[in-house]
């Protein structure tokens, strides 16, 4: 691989549902930002491994094959450069930084965001970062969820906290508002892959990837509900998507949220603030994992942002919580 290539890594277990299929299918499905033939390519540079060595795009996945992939960036490409992009930084030290992101961040340049990242933020933080995989950037938010994540400012802060992640040892809640009024909490276990049609959608489907959300009422409005999510495993839209297909779409969702919110039997200011909410009405609040270094479990919460805090609360006092 050329030198000057920047390299982005991802690690795969293949489960279960993999074994007897083609593997580059199975990597399609695993590796759902890639297409399948860039994906057979990078199998056949050497880029993309599996258990530590090459295999062929045709052979049959036994299970439990432990996909690497280091990603090549196009040379050609522009460098991602520091921009003095004010950080909410929660914690840091020398290994790791805790970040909470505002509302309308990407996290690193792509199509149609070639700066104002919290990439280019954590460059101008630190220059040392732009050496590392995504500046160090661990996790990823949507663009409007606002919350913690964790940055890694050393290669091996960076492959401890990645195989961390996999290993579901990063704990991590969530708050939203939902449309809708369960009865209770629950549990939702269905496979999140790309949408057969419209490849910048998630769907539940069979060929995606095993994916687990726990949510709980925290409470109950005349149509909303306001509700504590936590992830067992990390797919792209996961949140968004488990509690659209289980009738619970998020407030202010425009790929997920399913029409417009309903208002009836709500004041004026409430009913305008749920049809004007200007994101997916989610929140990334709390945060635990051991310390890459140290091992020392750390646990950071973010407080509620302004404009969620103003919802909620209109919610709650225009007829209160049930």
């Amino acid at each position: 691989m050329p030198a000057d290539y920047r390299e982005r890594y991802y690690r795969r277990i293949l489960d279960a549902t993999a074994v007897g299929q083609r593997l580059d299918r199975a990597l399609a499905d695993c590796l759902p930002d890639f297409s399948r033939e860039r994906l057979k390519r990078w199998l056949a540079d050497g880029a993309l491994t599996v258990d530590g060595a090459a295999a062929p795009a045709k052979s049959k996945v036994q299970g439990g094959e432990v996909v690497e992939l280091c990603v090549p960036d196009d040379p050609h490409a522009t460098e991602v450069g520091p921009e003095a992009i004010p950080l909410d930084v929660v914690y840091a030290d020398s290994s790791i930084l805790v970040i909470n992101k505002p509302a309308g961040r990407v996290m690193h340049p792509g199509a149609g965001n070639a700066s104002g990242t919290l990439q280019n933020a954590l460059i101008y933080y630190d220059q040392q970062l732009a050496c590392l995989p995504r500046s160090g950037i661990v996790h990823r938010l949507d663009k409007d969820t606002t919350g913690l994540c964790v940055v890694a400012r050393t290669h091996a802060a960076h492959q401890e906290l990645v195989a961390a992640l996999a290993e579901r040892r990063v704990k991590r809640e969530y708050e939203a508002v939902a449309r809708g009024t369960p009865v209770a909490g629950g549990r939702v276990d269905a496979p999140i892959g790309r949408h057969k049609t419209n490849r910048q959608r998630m769907a539940v489907t069979d060929r995606g990837r095993p994916a687990v959300t726990h949510y709980r009422c925290q409470a109950r409005f005349r149509r909303h509900t306001h509700l504590c999510c936590s992830l067992e495993s990390g797919r792209t839209h996961q949140i968004r998507v488990h509690l659209a297909h289980i009738g619970l779409p998020l407030v202010g969702d425009p790929t997920y949220g399913r029409g417009a919110q309903p208002t009836a039997g709500y004041g004026v200011d409430t009913a305008g603030l749920l049809r004007e909410f200007p994101r997916q009405a989610l929140h990334a609040r709390w945060l635990a994992f051991n310390h890459p270094v140290s091992g020392q479990m750390l646990s950071f919460e973010a407080p509620r942002p302004t404009d969620l805090a103003e919802l909620i609360n209109a919610l709650t006092n225009d007829g209160g919580s049930q």
